[in-house]
């Protein structure tokens, strides 16, 4: 048997699933670099300090995780471009705390991240069930092997390429400047999921 069944890569609304996965999941872990990149090398904040600090993203992922999976069986995929709509608005509210003060403080920081957050929840948790939902039975490990693939090797290459220009342009503006850049990147990705 082949190890991929090259059927499913002719399935449009898989292979769409994918390249939107591919994207989420670029951007996924390479925002926790940047944010953590940022606070420790940019605001001077202790390991321990950041950990807090991202505590209420964590939190307002778990709840909206659990209300991403209803809102997409109530509303089909939809939801899932609503949920990219709340994480661009998270975005936003990040840069917007960074551009308006030269060293936000932490709690201003985990607020606005909560909100990104809350957004990634209503998209990943059910991102893999919508993708999956309509390939065929047989088909389903097959699929399922490949967009796991498809995550991992996404999560690196963003890992990758985010890490790389932070460092390009922190060398060349600073910390406050290369979070900027990276979220802007991170909005493409959320665009492009």
């Amino acid at each position: 048997l082949p190890l991929i069944d090259l059927d499913l890569l002719r399935d449009a609304v898989f292979r769409r699933g994918l390249i939107a996965a591919a994207f989420l999941f670029g951007g996924n872990i390479s925002f926790y670099l940047l944010v953590t990149l940022y606070l420790q090398g940019g605001l001077g904040a202790s390991p321990l300090q950041s950990g807090l600090c991202m505590l209420p993203l964590a939190l307002a992922f778990v709840v909206a995780s659990r209300r991403g999976a209803a809102q997409v069986a109530r509303h089909g995929p939809s939801a899932l471009i609503r949920g990219c709509g709340v994480q661009l608005a998270g975005l936003a509210v990040v840069a917007l705390v960074v551009i308006a003060t030269p060293a936000p403080p932490l709690p201003a920081l985990a607020l606005a991240l909560a909100v990104f957050g809350a957004g990634q929840g209503l998209v990943m948790a059910p991102l893999f069930g919508t993708i999956l939902g309509g390939v065929r039975h047989a088909h389903a490990g097959a699929g399922a092997g490949i967009l796991t693939t498809a995550q991992q090797v996404a999560n690196g290459a963003g890992v990758a390429v985010l890490g790389a220009v932070y460092g390009l342009v922190q060398a060349a503006g600073g910390d406050r400047i290369a979070l900027l850049a990276g979220l802007a990147l991170l909005a493409d990705a959320v665009l492009a999921t």
